[in-house]
């Protein structure tokens, strides 16, 4: 578990929440299911409206990625690489074959089973890298209905607040209802521009960043496996590979 992650996300709330006590204020005062409404599900809506359904889904399932980020041991996969080279150095590029049935990740089976079967090192390397742009596209189109949302909710707000204090205008002579405007109108504030700051584009900024890093994984795989088909040394290989870890 990303322990950071949730200490951030506990004391963003608890400032807020503490704010609002030490400034005399009640906490339910904060708790307003109709400005939660016009502001979460105004900002889902118009999320599904400008993005493609499996980007949707594929960014909802990113977001374990805040709490439980994918494991990337650039060091592992550097000495896995190392491996792989000094092994098709002594016993030829067959000699992975026994590594890939082991295999479970999908992009390394696909650059893998190249260089097992002799594909040109060119080859190799450019549909790595066309795999790569289009993991890229894919994941940076998921991500950003979270950026997105980060954009939408503030209006949502201010929809909320403009909603409430047309509430209390309507009820102008009747004071028992305008406490209940006032409050959609304010709470909706609150939610929307919290929630895009606190949480919304957090989240898509930290998600960019573990594409980012996905990327560089996928960059040094496919380094390393033309590198192999090469026939280059795997001191050679170790070199090359070692920027890759100061990623």
């Amino acid at each position: 578990m990303d322990k950071i992650s949730v200490l951030g996300v506990i004391l963003g709330l608890v400032a807020i929440v503490l704010g609002q006590w030490l400034e005399g204020g009640h906490i339910s005062s904060l708790l307003q299911f109709t400005a939660f409404l016009i502001v979460m599900g105004g900002t889902i809506g118009a999320v599904m409206l400008q993005t493609q359904m499996r980007h949707f889904i594929a960014g909802i399932k990113m977001l374990r990625w805040i709490f439980f980020p994918p494991t990337m041991d650039f060091k592992k996969l550097l000495a896995t690489l190392v491996n792989w080279a000094t092994q098709a150095r002594r016993g030829g590029l067959l000699a992975l074959e026994a590594f890939f049935n082991s295999e479970k990740d999908p992009f390394v089976r696909r650059g893998l089973q190249m260089v097992v079967d002799g594909a040109e090192p060119e080859t190799i390397r450019r549909a790595m890298e066309l795999d790569i742009d289009a993991y890229e596209d894919q994941a940076r189109a998921a991500a950003k209905i979270w950026e997105a949302a980060g954009g939408y909710s503030p209006t949502f707000g201010i929809l909320g607040a403009v909603l409430g204090l047309i509430h209390v205008m309507e009820n102008l002579s009747d004071p028992s209802k305008l406490g209940a405007g006032i409050a959609v109108a304010f709470v909706a504030t609150i939610y929307g521009v919290g929630a895009a700051n606190m949480f919304f584009l957090p989240v898509a900024n930290k998600l960019k960043h573990y594409i980012l890093l996905e990327v560089r994984r996928r960059e040094m795989v496919a380094e390393g496996l033309v590198t192999i088909a090469n026939g280059e040394n795997p001191r050679l290989l170790e070199n090359k590979l070692s920027g890759f870890l100061h990623h």
